[in-house]
């Protein structure tokens, strides 16, 4: 065990990011969770967390979570699990210009937002701990979930780039890949795209059919799907090592295709990914 640390969480509400708060906790950290519904919070604070309010599509809100974290920790974040995001499904072509941005609000944008505004307490300080967790679909491109891989594409760039940028200054740049996860994600995916995506005029209207079934199943949709605490256990190593990875591979599908993305031509990868 490690000496005890102080890790803000975002997106604790359930699935990975609670699974996540609950080990750190356990294991003796301060841990400040972050959710984006007032419900949640209050939620978390009945079970005994230390629960701050955020919204990563409202700077305000990142503002205000940002400032209060700091007095609830005399000004020290030791890590920051950037956890929070949903995916927004839907073929390229029917995806707007708004739903795009939408998507990237709160993945990308919200994110890069709130990582900036700790990084300077972590130089002050003179050490910390930065998490993104990222995806599979980070690392390769699967149909109907465009805006979701750009914007996990993009945030492993912004992380990538950052870790050469804060080489020497103690400051660690992490990503976890998970691969199919066992969580809420599916459910709130459905609900997003029975908003924002127009099917019944859609070229792909019969494709949607079998995965709105998919979006729908209860418990685990695809083959070596894992519990929320497979990835809770990489960030533990990410917070508590002194020798933290770059990236973290969880569930079998992500080794797979990590590997298979530098072993095989892109044409026969193409072919591969488009039957899944």
């Amino acid at each position: 065990m490690s000496t005890p640390k102080t890790v803000l969480i975002t997106g604790c509400s359930s699935g990975i990011g609670y699974a996540t708060a609950v080990e750190l906790k356990n294991r003796g950290h301060k841990v400040i969770a972050c959710a984006r519904k007032d419900a949640d919070v209050t939620r978390l604070l009945q079970e005994g967390f230390i629960a701050v309010q955020l919204d990563l599509a409202d700077s305000a809100s990142i503002q205000k979570a940002v400032k209060k974290a700091l007095e609830i920790a005399d000004n020290r974040i030791d890590a920051v699990f950037n956890n929070a995001a949903f995916g927004q499904p839907g073929a390229v072509e029917d995806l707007s210009r708004e739903t795009l941005k939408f998507q990237f609000e709160t993945n990308v944008f919200g994110t890069h937002e709130l990582t900036n505004l700790l990084i300077p307490i972590m130089r002050k300080q003179g050490s910390g701990r930065i998490i993104y967790n990222s995806s599979i679909l980070g690392l390769v491109a699967m149909t109907y979930r465009g805006a979701y891989n750009a914007s996990k594409y993009a945030l492993e760039g912004l992380a990538d780039t950052l870790r050469l940028e804060l080489y020497g200054s103690n400051i660690t740049v992490s990503l976890i890949e998970p691969g199919p996860i066992l969580s809420k994600f599916r459910e709130n995916s459905f609900a997003l795209y029975k908003k924002n995506i127009n099917i019944e005029s859609s070229f792909h209207k019969e494709t949607y059919k079998a995965m709105e079934d998919r979006l729908q199943k209860q418990g685990a949709a695809v083959p070596f799907t894992l519990p929320a605490k497979a990835v809770a256990d990489k960030v533990i190593h990410a917070v508590e090592s002194d020798f933290p990875k770059i990236r973290y591979y969880v569930t079998f599908p992500t080794y797979l295709f990590a590997y298979l993305k530098r072993l095989l031509p892109a044409s026969w990868l193409d072919n591969l990914l488009r039957r899944i």
